[in-house]
């Protein structure tokens, strides 16, 4: 079996901005949570790939949380990287911030992390290369992902009862 080299987070690095339109906001004019999660979704694919070099896949999005309103006309810069790679998963950190064009002020919006798998054109799970950690903020990130991994597989089929309400 070959071993792959381990690659840097910075390799992972994506930097993605958009402008909310009034086609992604509510009537409060305001971004969909839904058009912001699909940008997230975008942006931490682009990341896993660039880490694992192989297609991805979405397989959860966790700690999905909104900080504060991005408005109609607003830049929207969303910045993500590998932050733990496993066997053929990867965790990726995703952040979102908002700039008013007029005055340059910047707020923080949206923080998530999602979970992609390497999978080649069959469906099969790939191997993914080790993230190289090298300094202390990144061994307390991959720590604190691996714990969070192990606690999304323990819950994993669990307390799924609602899903018969929904037909599913």
């Amino acid at each position: 079996m070959t071993t792959l080299a381990p690659r840097s987070p910075a390799q992972s690095y994506v930097e993605m901005v958009q402008i909310l339109l009034p086609g992604d906001a509510n009537a409060l004019g305001a971004a969909f949570g839904g058009s912001v999660m699909g940008w997230i979704d975008i942006c931490a694919a682009v990341s896993a790939q660039r880490h694992s070099r192989q297609l991805v896949v979405t397989a959860s999005m966790d700690d999905l949380h909104f900080h504060a309103p991005i408005k109609v006309g607003m830049t929207v810069t969303l910045r993500a990287r590998v932050i733990a790679a496993f066997n053929s998963s990867m965790e990726v950190g995703v952040t979102v911030h908002a700039e008013e064009p007029t005055t340059g002020e910047k707020t923080f919006t949206t923080s998530a992390l999602l979970t992609f798998v390497a999978l080649d054109r069959d469906g099969k799970r790939l191997p993914v290369p080790p993230l190289l950690i090298d300094n202390e903020r990144d061994r307390v990130a991959a720590a604190e992902a691996q714990s969070r991994r192990t606690e999304r597989l323990a819950r994993k089929g669990q307390g799924t009862s609602w899903l018969s309400l929904l037909g599913g």
